[in-house]
């Protein structure tokens, strides 16, 4: 891990769902203790709009997020790489921490697919936390 603070990166294929669900807790929950980055193998246009709506439930504003594209430097800075079904297209570094998440994709899924996907992230970034030796706010 970096000196000051761990990094992590969570990568899916959209950056629409599940990566952007996923840096949105470990921001709220790792309260400025972690550097989070979320990016895609192939970036959707928007956010998916049920995830903007299952976070809101949960009193996360994601409304304001974009969907990134995966670069190399995101991946070689960042401490811990979270994927999320993007298979193949993450690249792969010697000494980085790689997990992956089998998670269902909540695209095209309403919100109410989308809660229990939003939850089992939820417990894994705490889970996540826990690891880093960070105590979730």
């Amino acid at each position: 891990m970096s000196e000051s603070k761990p990094s992590v990166l969570f990568v899916c294929v959209h950056n629409a769902g599940r990566s952007q669900m996923g840096a949105a807790f470990l921001t709220h929950l790792g309260a400025g203790r972690v550097e989070v980055r979320s990016a895609g193998s192939a970036p959707a246009e928007t956010v998916n709009p049920a995830v903007v709506e299952a976070m809101r439930e949960v009193g996360i504003d994601i409304s304001a997020e974009t969907p990134k594209v995966l670069t190399t430097e995101a991946v070689e800075s960042s401490d811990v790489v979270i994927t999320m079904g993007c298979g193949d297209a993450c690249p792969y570094f010697p000494g980085k921490r790689y997990l992956d998440w089998k998670l269902t994709d909540p695209a095209g899924q309403g919100v109410d697919a989308v809660r229990p996907i939003r939850d089992e992230i939820e417990h894994r970034v705490r889970d996540l936390l826990t690891g880093l030796g960070i105590e979730a706010a």
